[in-house]
């Protein structure tokens, strides 16, 4: 993966962790717990979408796609698991 694809990938990530944080208020980390979250995310997105598609990752497009769904992804898991915990 080259420095332009990473970039994108977690740029598209923490976007993507945010547009479901804004969503889902109940799961909302706030803007930078959303943003990290969803860099995680759109990281390990971008990853999983290059072994599946043989390490081109569908381009530019496939990249933007995979990391923030990745991110969103992410960030509903993260919020579930913390509204759980403070259920307690």
């Amino acid at each position: 993966m080259d420095t332009v694809s990473l970039i994108i990938s977690l740029v598209s990530g923490a976007a993507g962790g945010n547009i479901v944080g804004a969503l889902i208020k109940k799961i909302s980390l706030g803007v930078l717990g959303n943003s990290i979250v969803g860099i995680l995310g759109g990281g390990i997105g971008s990853q999983i979408l290059g072994g599946l598609l043989g390490g081109s990752g569908g381009g530019i497009l496939g990249n933007v796609l995979g990391s923030g769904v990745g991110g969103g992804v992410l960030m509903v898991i993260i919020g579930i698991i913390k509204n759980m915990l403070m259920k307690r």
